[in-house]
């Protein structure tokens, strides 16, 4: 399929606008980070400890910080469209780490859960709550053999945990509905049980030593794809092309760290996971240009580089439009409609995808054009033009 067919775009006329524009995002990012000490590294880098909570209503986030800020530092951030909130916090020892967790855990129970004395069926395990209630069937003097006890506890959690409850019960009278709670048992779980406000969905625990090998090895990850491409491409193609190529890519994760620095977004271990498939992907967009490049250099050698690159680009313009288009719009929905959580991942596609799409057209090939020019202008002898000027002087005398 081709949307478009036979251009002529002058795509290397235009190629100062671009430039530019790539020079002044450029230096922007790298200003603020070095203003903001690096990049906003994420708790799977800095270590920490990272909480998804969801309450059974709108999230109550001035109170959340203020119960749990009052004993140790952190950051409540609301998951747009749902009920869920990220409560992290950055810890400096792994001594900390169990210590802030448990003080998440008794705040928010304290704060948002079951009255003393009865236990929060939102926030218990199987075992606890089985032990619970054979203790209660017993003084109801309800009998329950232990296989069926074990049974029922699970039954229940179960019920709690599936759609569209998922964790949380808002009534015990939804509870009826469980195989084997009977009149007698909903007394006792209405006496022993009560429905908290909130569920925690999971936790997350990173060391800061962890935490500090991780950032290690995600910019070795880095570091190691872009090598590798290099020497691919200047195995496959000449070696300017290849470095033509890696420099576009680390244009691409320049300027995407640094916007990430500009809006104060954090990076964790997928947004490295999305700028390594970044990395991969604006290559072969840079490959797929050279290689329509070296195609046509052979068959129109006497063509000057500028316009074979030029015409090497509008052949393999459908193609970037129908893969880098539909690319943008799936990670674009993500963006906008993924919460939270795919926030970070999905604004690192959606402006990597923009960056690596032009610079593979405005970066990499006005690389190579420079360079075969330069390389040109250096093989030209110095004394070229001196034949020139005997050779009209004496086309001048012959025509005296």
């Amino acid at each position: 399929m081709e949307f478009f067919k036979n251009t002529n775009y002058d795509f290397l006329g235009k190629k100062w606008p671009f430039i530019g524009l790539s020079l002044l995002l450029s230096a922007a990012g790298i200003i603020s980070l070095f203003a903001k000490g690096g990049p906003r590294y994420g708790i799977d880098f800095r270590g920490g400890a990272l909480m998804y909570v969801k309450f059974s209503g709108p999230p109550p986030v001035d109170r959340l910080r203020k119960a749990i800020g009052a004993r140790i530092p952190v950051d409540v951030q609301e998951i747009v469209g749902s009920n869920e909130v990220i409560i992290g916090t950055e810890v400096r020892s792994d001594a900390a780490l169990n210590a802030a967790r448990q003080t998440m855990d008794q705040t928010l129970e304290a704060t948002f859960g079951a009255p003393a004395g009865k236990l929060d069926l939102n926030n218990t395990g199987a075992s606890e709550l089985a032990d619970r209630l054979r203790e209660a069937l017993q003084r109801a003097s309800v009998a329950m053999p232990e296989h069926d006890l074990q049974v029922l506890a699970k039954n229940i959690l179960t019920f709690r945990d599936t759609p569209p409850r998922s964790g949380l019960v808002t009534n015990l009278d939804q509870l009826s509905q469980v195989p084997g709670v009977t009149p007698a048992v909903m007394n006792v779980l209405k006496q022993e049980t009560f429905p908290g406000q909130f569920a925690i969905r999971q936790t997350e625990i990173v060391g800061p030593k962890i935490g500090a090998d991780l950032q290690h090895q995600a910019i070795l990850a880095v570091l190691y794809a872009l090598g590798g491409m290099l020497v691919y491409i200047a195995l496959r193609f000449e070696w300017i092309y290849g470095l033509a190529a890696v420099i576009a890519v680390f244009h691409d994760t320049i300027i995407t760290i640094g916007l990430f620095s500009i809006f104060n977004k954090e990076v964790s271990l997928t947004v490295v996971a999305a700028l390594l498939t970044l990395v991969g992907y604006s290559m072969n967009d840079t490959i797929v240009v050279f290689d329509r490049v070296r195609e046509n250099l052979r068959i129109s050698r006497r063509e000057p580089l500028e316009a074979v690159i030029n015409r090497s680009v509008n052949q393999t313009l459908s193609r970037t439009v129908l893969t880098s288009g539909l690319t943008f719009l799936t990670a674009l929905s993500l963006f906008l409609f993924g919460g939270q959580v795919l926030n970070g991942f999905a604004f690192c596609l959606v402006v990597g995808i923009l960056v690596g799409t032009y610079s593979s057209v405005f970066v990499a090939s006005p690389i190579v054009l420079f360079w075969h020019n330069f390389a040109d202008k250096r093989r030209r002898p110095a004394s070229v033009p001196a034949p020139v000027k005997d050779t009209a002087r004496r086309g001048a005398a012959k025509v005296k």
